[in-house]
């Protein structure tokens, strides 16, 4: 338009002064009349995250969900749909778990990852944290490169108000399970496959997973797979394993479900409805779903143990000799004699071949000698089955190895340990020596 204009007066007054002097003043009033537009539409941030709009909801409790902390165990499909809907909720202390690396696979079903994060293979739970950052600046986020069976301590996770189960097999599952059991903690559950998916909210003292399993779940507790070797494995059947439309379903539903969780006073009035005791199930092909009852609870479950109350120690670190720990806790407990005992682990000394008697040196946790055998470039070539292990489950002053530390024998930073003094058993919380306070609320249900 204004260049029409230009060559109008420019014919009309054969001035080409005349004519860039109006083109210049047509200029200003257009950046002037722009100026104004980006003022009128700048939006106005609100001090805090929410505050404008979830408070609408009559059961909406924005200071109960800006004070949890919540931990989200999965970063795959499921786990970057949870975390990015519990960040849009306001939630401002999260903790994520996940081993795993972020692979090319992945993309199309996780909207906090990127082509750059596939390429230079990043993990999964760094990335995700940082990107929740950059949706809400008030977020504290935990990101936690490791395993749920043992890699995250009790003393973290009894500082949780819920946690979400984002993960792929049932050996998590199992896990997550027990860990929450012993802390005493709701967690909710989610799965997908093809174009279905379910939804599971447990709580200790009502429900269980484990009792839950039958025979053939039993039987393949232990098999894993990771998230890239289903898919991979679907890939060359010829199928996808999931949709990221199932992931965002199932995702938003877990985290509807973990909101509901920190209200308790306003499920116990019926305000809100819990999934406890029961299962959601989606299926997209035909577009169908349905809520149906899913209770299983045992009085005799060896996996609902609850473990308090919890002695914190704070000298008590992973970095400490074997022998020196073993010495605090007596002294802690009138000089009696100690014994830590370890429940969901075995220390592992040396392998023994069956052909040959011929030992071989290990000295790690049993959970880590499958990967010790994989990697070793004598004993990778022969099957795992080939040896026996020699293993401790208990550790007290007769341990060969005093030299060692609590994290070589397996025990992992702020967790939660067993310790026999005489025939009691006390529950001691190791010190928080990776600070994982500065990220939770001190709004804790731990005592």
């Amino acid at each position: 338009m204004y260049i029409k204009a230009f060559r109008l007066v420019q014919t009309y007054d054969n001035s080409l002064e005349y004519a860039k002097c109006f083109l210049y003043l047509c200029n200003k009033r257009m950046d002037s009349a722009a100026m104004r537009v980006d003022e009128e539409l700048t939006p106005t941030i609100p001090g805090r995250w929410g505050e404008e709009v979830f408070p609408l909801l009559s059961w909406f409790r924005l200071d109960k969900v800006r004070n949890a902390n919540v931990m989200v165990v999965g970063c795959g499909a499921l786990g970057n749909e949870v975390l990015k809907n519990l960040a849009l909720f306001g939630v401002e202390h999260l903790v994520i778990v996940d081993f795993d690396t972020i692979e090319l696979s992945n993309l199309t079903r996780s909207i906090l990852f990127t082509p750059e994060d596939a390429a230079e293979g990043r993990p999964k739970a760094i990335v995700a944290a940082e990107r929740l950052r950059k949706i809400n600046p008030a977020i504290q986020v935990l990101p936690i490169v490791g395993d749920i069976a043992h890699d995250v301590g009790l003393g973290l996770l009894r500082r949780m108000d819920v946690v979400v189960a984002c993960v792929d097999n049932r050996w998590a599952r199992y896990c997550l399970n027990r860990l929450c059991m012993r802390m005493n903690r709701p967690w909710v559950d989610g799965g997908i496959d093809g174009l279905e998916g379910t939804a599971r909210v447990f709580v200790p003292g009502k429900n269980c997973y484990a009792c839950g399993l039958g025979p053939e779940a039993l039987k393949d507790l232990s098999f894993r797979l990771s998230c890239a070797s289903v898919i991979r494995r679907n890939i060359r059947e010829g199928r996808m394993p999931t949709t990221p439309v199932v992931a965002s379903i199932i995702g938003a539903v877990e985290a509807q479900e973990a909101i509901k969780l920190l209200h308790p006073e306003e499920l116990a009035r019926g305000e809100l409805t819990s999934l406890c005791g029961k299962m959601y199930y989606y299926e997209g092909q035909h577009l169908a779903s349905r809520i149906v009852d899913f209770s299983a609870y045992d009085d005799d479950c060896p996996v609902h143990e609850r473990w308090e109350p919890i002695e914190k120690i704070e000298s008590l670190t992973t970095g400490l000799r074997v022998d020196d720990a073993l010495a605090r806790l007596s002294e802690r407990f009138g000089g009696e004699p100690v014994e830590l005992c370890l429940r969901d682990f075995r220390f592992v000394d040396y392998l023994v071949d069956r052909e040959d008697d011929r030992r071989y040196v290990v000295s790690r946790p049993d959970y880590a000698v499958e990967r010790f055998v994989e990697e070793s470039p004598v004993l990778r070539y022969k099957p795992f089955h080939s040896f026996y292990q020699h293993e401790f489950g208990s550790i007290d002053m007769r341990f060969p190895y005093p030299e060692l530390t609590l994290k070589e024998i397996g025990v992992t930073g702020c967790d939660v340990v067993p310790v026999r003094v005489g025939k009691a058993i006390r529950y001691v919380e190791l010190g928080d020596e990776l600070d994982y306070s500065i990220y939770l609320s001190t709004n804790t249900r731990a005592s």
